[in-house]
This record gives C-alpha cells, structure tokens and sequence, in this order.
C-alpha cells in the first residue's frame, strides 16, 4: 500500500455542457476536450457522469434505446456513436474515463464509468454503487464491485458522483492500493459546498489523489456547477475550475509527495478494529 508508483502521471478533470441524448454529438465534443488535454501533456483524462448521454432524467426515462451504451458480457463497448471519442484516444495515446449509461448483456442499465484506452478500446469498466435519489434509482441497478485502474504504475480506484459522498467508498479503494480516486460526477447547481467538501475529504482520508469532473449549464431543472478539479493528498485543490463555462484543468500526480503525505500522515497504516461502544447515562 505505501508502495509509490514510480514516475508522475499527469491528468485532466473536464467540464462540459452535453446535449440529452445525443451520444455522438458528446463523444465529438468529448473528443475535442480530450485532444486539448492531452495537448498539455495529459496521459489520463476525466469526463463527468453520464456525459455520453448526459445526466438528463426525462431523456433517460423516454428513450432508453437511444441512451444507452450496449455493452458485451465482458463489458467491451463496440458502438459507432464512440468514434470520435475512441479515435481521440488513440490518436494521442491517452486513457479517457467517462460516464455513459450502459445497458449490460443479461439487461440491467447501470450508471457506469468507460474506459477508452490508447489503442481506443471502451469497456465498461465500473457501475456506479451508490445510486443517488429516486431518479437514479428508478433507472438503474447499483453496482456490486469496486474497480480500480491501472495507468503507468498508479492504481486509480474509480467512483461516480454519489459514491464518493461515503467514506466508506473511498477507503475500499485505499485498501486495494489506491494511489488516487476518480470521480466522474453531475452536481447541480445549488451543490456546491457539499461538492467541494466531499472529494477534498476522500484525498485527506486516504492520502490519495482525486480527480473530479463535472457538468456544467444545462436546462433550468438539470443545470450542473462545474467546478473540475484535482486535490492532492492532504486534500487540497491542485487545480480547480470555475463554476461556470466548459474547462480543463490540468495537474501532474507526484509519487515524491503522495509518498512525504503517506509517510506524515499515516491513518492508513495506523487504523485498528475499535471494538464495541459503552453507553453511559448522565445524571
């Protein structure tokens, strides 16, 4: 677990307007992002919560068929409205995580996180756990299993919005090795002191990276507030975009501090078993 990846990572948090249901005009809009990012030296970039279909309850719930991402039983995403955004992988050589609503082999519909990676290969690598509200879950079914991902030597635990609200999610990825925590998400307007608290907190408890995205703008009852950003392992934002306007923000993951955190700050190697709880009544 303390164990540094060996050479940094440089990583990009997005934040965009998608359009409801248009999955090939977000893959397009992606794919121009993704190209900026890498441009300034991004080997891994973060797109928000379902930004392939964009978090649209109304259009989820009245066209499933055009939102959703088929998925194969292994999970490999084979769909032309990707192109674009595959294409962009590939050509830059960059791993893109992105959220898209997939609809997975045996039927479920699931707010997952995809993988495109350099050779432009999408799989739907992990279904959001903790689903937030009746919207979300009266469209999709939870996922069962945590993922965490491998780029250049650091261990990525992802998570999805929601997910990182609980400690408890967040942790589970620090006991798998994380290094850091991914977190594509859709806050809405009105959000954002909770929003700027919750990741800030899972870098702090877990002495890890995160990386955050965000929608941003939208229609009146689904408009999202930004505020991309990377916090470093004592949870301070790195970068930080602002609350309003399409953004990429760029940060280098350093193995030298996320190992001088570790080494000051070491509640992952000092937890124990608490035992049970006495109640004592005042007089």
């Amino acid at each position: 677990m303390d164990t540094p990846p060996a050479t940094p990572l440089t990583v990009a948090a997005v934040q965009a307007t998608p359009v409801p249901g248009e999955l090939a005009h977000n893959a397009s809009v992606g794919a121009r992002l993704v190209g900026q990012a890498a441009d300034a030296g991004a080997r891994l970039v973060v797109l928000p919560e379902l930004f392939l279909c964009a978090y649209h309850p109304p259009t989820l719930h009245a066209d499933p068929r055009a939102t959703d991402l088929p998925a194969a039983a292994t999970g490999e995403i084979d769909d032309g409205r990707l192109d674009a955004l595959r294409g962009a992988a590939r050509d830059h050589g960059v791993v893109v995580v992105v959220g898209a609503s997939v609809r997975h082999a045996d039927g479920r519909r699931a707010c997952s996180a995809l993988v495109v990676d350099g050779a432009g290969d999408a799989v739907a690598a992990y279904d959001k756990q903790l689903l937030w509200g009746p919207e979300e879950n009266a469209l999709f079914t939870p996922g069962t299993t945590g993922a965490t991902l491998l780029v250049d030597g650091w261990r990525l635990g992802l998570g999805i919005c929601y997910d990182g609200c609980f400690p408890e999610h967040g942790r589970a990825a620090a006991d798998d090795g994380a290094h850091g925590y991914l977190a594509p998400s859709g806050y809405v307007v009105g959000s954002a002191h909770r929003r700027d608290v919750y990741y800030a907190a899972r870098a702090l408890d877990n002495t890890m990276y995160v990386v955050f995205a965000n929608s941003v703008g939208g229609d009146a009852d689904w408009s999202f507030n930004g505020g991309a950003a990377v916090y470093d392992p004592e949870g301070r934002p790195v970068v930080r975009a602002a609350d309003e306007g399409e953004a990429v923000v760029v940060a280098t993951l350093d193995p030298t501090e996320l190992a001088r955190v570790r080494a000051a700050h070491t509640m992952l190697r000092d937890r124990r078993e608490l035992g049970g709880r006495r109640i004592l009544t005042a007089r």
